[in-house]
């Protein structure tokens, strides 16, 4: 806006001539009258004399322009009327009347009041009050209104501190740019640096069409009406179309959409899932989140959640990741199942379908795409649910079909049974499991006392479950057992060692009902007194009860023995670890041999602990022709002792004399880092 020009410029009547030289005079000169001048109540003829101060410091208000002056003797101000123009260095200050009082550089102003600092600071308001000794303006209206290039600020009552040149407000005001409205109690604004800060039940609201619908409510925001950068200092919410933001301290970029957050801040975004953490960046934009500190990633749909000191979340890939105490929670169906590994993946894996082309109808081929989530934990996994817990070094789980991946040197413990192998497959349905594979050698114990177990193994393992108990269970290849049964009097007196090629067993009550053994089988039945330390355990028993997690906490325990077992392990396939990503989980087979069958009803299981009162040690030969030789040694000593097997407990065997076979020590190299992005391109190799 032009300013107007100097006084000395004006063409003025003689009647304003005259006002303004009396004006002047008061302003710079003592005034002195004769007694006698002032009992006749008549004005000398005084001159006007121009102030030499200097206009640009800042220090002095000066009376620019007034159509009338008007000075009553008793009074200590002036009155101006009429296009009236006050400066104080770079600020002007227009009305149409004031009370100017010039000894204190004070003055009220009225009507159609405006402050103008070069062309870019304009404020308007009805009347305006200003004191020198604090150099604050202050200005009412209905309302006032401060326009500082694209932005404007309006408020009923509006002070501008000349001196540091900033203004505020405390009876409640309204700021807006060319991208938010900002709505507060208190307010301050900074024209200069463009900076504006907010007290007391503040809203900010974005008003471009560009930018998704935001609202941000807080007690205490710094905002840039140049960056559109919002500090947050205080208890805040920050809503957008499809995600919230709680915070007590960090910054949000309303233009770009960036949050950094501090001092323990959460992101709820699309589909109910939440990030926390004690330092928080969101990209609303991209859809991506990290969290540094005590970081908890919750899925409200899938009923999970992770933990960790880091992670991250992409929405748009549906993708996860954490470490640093990494922990993973699954609670969908009440029991929760916690999974620690050093790092934790999810994402989703797509398989494609082609629909062959109709060639009756002619329609095209249509490509279908289907989708899977999938949780990856690595290395040195241990998991824990209150009916079951295990170990491994790589642990892969499939949402779609519901199904566990237990690799390298994987142990799953329930109750008092132990089981492991190279690969463990866990089909779960609602949480139980429906049926476990173990593709790669399985073997299975079961503690029946201190230092004495039921023992079974073989090529390829797979038990059925029903109510979350074993119904069913197949043994294909190189079948070996060990098993114990009980007596009538609840003590152990015999031990059974059988070898065959196929097994198959059913259990009703976790009692052992009927089970087959063919084409070939051959074993031997010993009292305990007469058993060899060599017949209580298989060639590759271990029993691993020291690596076993108590507690959902224990899982972040990684004993040394754990480290060193996972070291040894034998190396997998993922082809062969993972054999039902490309085909349905295995059906129960049928016997290969269904005419030569041997048979033992009351044959205790290697799972469970059954009377065995109903079994005939005389007549075994008889029951197993092909596979318990006449000439045996341990069956001969049986046959022939007169001694009655009934009457010799278990606990008479010391534990102690019986001894722990270890494990073979071969040395493998360590798995790879599973890549989410390419899960199923993972090998493992031998070096």
């Amino acid at each position: 806006m032009k300013r107007p020009p100097k006084t000395k410029d004006i063409k003025i009547s003689r009647r304003a001539r005259l006002s303004a030289a009396a004006a002047l005079f008061v302003v710079s000169m003592p005034l002195w009258l004769p007694a006698a001048m002032q009992q006749q109540n008549t004005l000398p003829v005084i001159k006007p004399q121009v102030p030499t101060a200097n206009r640009q410091d800042g220090k002095h208000v000066f009376l620019e322009h007034a159509d009338e002056l008007n000075k009553q003797l008793n009074d200590s101000f002036l009155i101006l009327i009429g296009n009236v123009v006050f400066s104080k260095g770079g600020m002007w200050m227009y009305c149409d009347s004031a009370n100017y009082y010039p000894e204190k550089e004070s003055l009220d102003a009225f009507y159609n009041v405006r402050m103008e600092q070069g062309d870019t600071l304009f404020v308007y308001g009805d009347s305006l009050k200003y004191r020198s000794e604090t150099e604050l303006a202050t200005l009412w209206g209905e309302p006032v209104r401060m326009i500082n290039n694209d932005v404007e600020l309006e408020t009923d009552r509006f002070v501008y501190d000349l001196y540091s040149e900033f203004g505020y407000y405390d009876t409640g005001g309204v700021l807006t740019d060319k991208q938010n409205r900002l709505v507060s109690v208190q307010g301050e604004y900074v024209p200069s640096t463009k900076e504006a800060t907010f007290y007391r039940n503040v809203r900010l609201n974005s008003i471009t069409e560009s930018n998704d619908t935001l609202f941000i409510h807080t007690d205490t925001l710094y905002y840039n009406t140049d960056t559109h950068l919002a500090e947050l200092f205080s208890e805040s919410t920050i809503i957008s179309h499809q995600d919230t933001i709680f915070t007590t301290y960090g910054t949000y970029d309303t233009e770009t959409e960036l949050a950094n957050l501090y001092k323990r801040s959460l992101v709820k975004m699309q589909r109910g899932t939440t990030l926390e953490g004690d330092t928080l960046f969101y990209d609303k934009m991209a859809g991506y989140g990290w969290a540094k500190g005590n970081m908890v990633l919750r899925d409200s749909i899938r009923q999970s959640m992770l933990t960790g000191e880091y992670g991250y979340y992409n929405q748009i890939a549906d993708s996860s990741y954490v470490t640093g105490r990494a922990l993973a929670k699954e609670y969908s169906q009440g029991d929760t199942m916690y999974v620690h590994g050093r790092e934790i993946f999810t994402f989703p894996q797509y398989d494609t379908i082609y629909v062959p082309e109709d060639t009756i109808l002619h329609r095209r081929a249509y490509e279908y795409v289907d989708t899977t989530h999938v949780l990856v934990a690595h290395p040195r996994v241990r998991f824990f649910r209150s009916d079951m817990q295990g170990i491994c070094d790589s642990l892969r789980f499939e949402e779609r079909d519901s199904v566990l991946y237990l690799l390298r040197h994987p142990i799953v413990w329930s109750d008092d049974r132990q089981i492991f192998g190279n690969v463990i497959q866990l089909h779960l349905n609602d949480s139980t499991i429906d049926h476990a594979v173990l593709p790669d050698f399985g073997f299975t114990a079961q503690m029946i006392e201190e230092g004495y177990f039921n023992q079974l193994s073989g090529k390829e393992m797979i038990a059925y479950f029903k109510d979350g108990e074993m119904s069913k269970l197949d043994v294909n290849g190189n079948v070996e057992a060990i098993m114990m049964p009980m007596e009538n009097d609840s003590t152990y007196n015999k031990i059974v060692n059988i070898e065959s090629s196929f097994m198959t067993a059913d259990f009703e009550h976790q009692a052992l009902v009927m089970m087959k053994m063919w084409p070939e089988t051959s074993g031997t039945v010993t009292p305990l007194y007469l058993a060899k330390k060599s017949l209580f355990f298989l060639p590759k028993f271990k029993w691993y009860t020291g690596l076993r997690p108590e507690s959902p906490m224990d899982v972040f325990v990684i004993p040394p023995e754990m480290d060193e077992l996972m070291a040894s392990a034998e190396p997998v396939s993922v082809k062969r670890a993972l054999p039902s990503m490309t085909r349905p989980a295995p059906t129960r087979p049928e016997p290969r041999m269904p005419h030569d069958i041997a048979t033992l009803d009351s044959l205790s299981a290697p799972f469970d602990s059954i009377s065995a009162d109903t079994i005939d040690i005389q007549s075994l030969p008889s029951l197993l022709p092909d596979s318990i030789p006449q000439a045996s040694t341990e069956l001969d000593s049986i046959q022939q002792s007169p001694i009655g097997l009934d009457s010799i407990p278990v606990l008479n065997i010391p534990v102690d004399t019986i001894p722990q076979l270890p494990m073979p020590e071969d040395s493998v190299p360590q798995i790879p880092l599973l890549d989410p992005l390419l899960p199923d391109s993972i090998t493992i190799e031998n070096e």
